[in-house]
């Protein structure tokens, strides 16, 4: 829950990365938080996974106040940004034990549950393969293992599926319903409106800081209007007359499209017969139909409608706070990681940022740095 959250980011041109931000997620669903580049999700989802602190509002996750108990937020929940957090030269086994000892598990407790969780993302055949070795989908079904080694109440997914192939990407929401089935709570950010339309039970449709819009999928998309039905003809010397026939039996006068030889017009009756008498009625005018089709709005319209502004209208992304120095070939670390418990979290202006690392979020929370900062 996020009630008024506010947060400006200091120093250079600055900007207004979140402005009068409400939310509020029902446990045991996909939750999905959309928004153009810079409308602050990203920087919602460090804020309430304390890797960030606000200027001023109230936060409350998994029952925890996110500026007055930092430490039990981090014990609740896990965070998995948007590339794998994973040690290349390890195997998918030994990323899984490492990341339950640094939790503190016993290790025979740590061995155990890295068991039971390469069986569960089927990883089982792979467990003693260098993860370097492993495909992308492999790799984020990974690093959603470890977020779990905890078993958390409220994982945060930044972009889960960022650069992944379809049947990859298809792995990954089957393991993310497989979660939700279990009963963790799932606040997932996206770019793909598929995504969201697959796998949220409500979306939050976030803009300039603030949420403008929130239901379910088919409730976003509904606010459209109604159902459509298209009809494209063979010949555009018979547009008119093809019209006519559409206003007859539909009651509306259709939207024509001359290059595309397109009739689109709004269905206010019931579907399936109007679309039966469309095509009765174009044969026997002699129209000839290359295609037709019932259409409802999709969540890619109804994401553009809700957040139509001209880019000059946009306040400019706060810029990326430097990334500390890595190896080659390591995922840059921000905030911090279980690795290393012992380095202090980002400075910030709330208290939420004064909690010890050794409380930590999921190992895969390393990752979140190479998001954007107010995505």
């Amino acid at each position: 829950m996020a009630s008024g959250l506010h947060k400006r980011y200091r120093g250079g041109q600055g900007a207004t990365a979140l402005d009068g931000f409400d939310l509020e997620v029902p446990a045991g669903i996909v939750h999905g938080l959309l928004g153009p580049n810079g409308a602050g999700k990203t920087t919602a989802v460090r804020v309430l996974s304390t890797l960030l602190g606000f200027d001023a509002g109230r936060a409350e996750v998994a029952g925890a106040d996110v500026s007055r108990q930092p430490g039990l937020v981090r014990e609740r929940i896990a965070l998995a940004g948007q590339y794998a957090a994973v040690d290349e030269l390890l195997s998918g086994r030994q990323n899984l034990v490492l990341f339950g000892r640094l939790h503190h598990l016993r290790p025979r407790d740590a061995r155990t549950r890295a068991d039971e969780l390469l069986e569960r993302f089927g990883l089982t055949d792979a467990a003693g393969r260098s993860a370097k070795d492993y495909s992308g989908g492999m790799r984020r079904r990974l690093d959603l293992a470890a977020s779990l080694i905890r078993r958390p109440q409220v994982l945060f997914l930044d972009e889960p599926t960022t650069g992944l192939d379809p049947r990859s990407r298809n792995q990954v929401w089957d393991a993310v319903r497989g979660l939700v089935a279990d009963g963790t709570t799932v606040l997932l950010t996206t770019q793909y409106l598929e995504e969201a339309d697959q796998l949220a039970g409500r979306i939050s449709v976030v803009d300039a800081g603030r949420v403008v819009a929130e239901g379910s999928p088919d409730e976003l998309k509904s606010a459209l209007g109604a159902d459509r039905l298209e009809v494209v003809i063979r010949d555009g010397a018979l547009l008119g007359d093809a019209a006519a026939v559409l206003t007859r039996i539909t009651g509306a006068p259709p939207h024509i499209d001359p290059d595309q030889r397109r009739l689109r017009v709004p269905l206010l009756k019931d579907r399936v017969e109007t679309l039966t008498a469309t095509v009765r009625a174009m044969q026997e005018a002699g129209i000839t139909v290359a295609d037709i089709g019932l259409h409802r709005p999709t969540l890619d319209e109804a994401f553009l409608h809700l957040t139509a502004r001209h880019p000059a209208d946009r306040p400019p992304a706060p810029p990326a706070p430097p990334r500390p120095p890595t190896a080659a070939g390591s995922t840059p670390l921000a905030g911090y990681s279980p690795s290393t418990a012992s380095s202090p979290a980002p400075s910030a202006s709330s208290p939420s940022s004064s909690a010890s690392p050794s409380q930590s979020v999921s190992p895969s929370s390393s990752a979140s740095s190479s998001s954007e900062v107010a995505a």
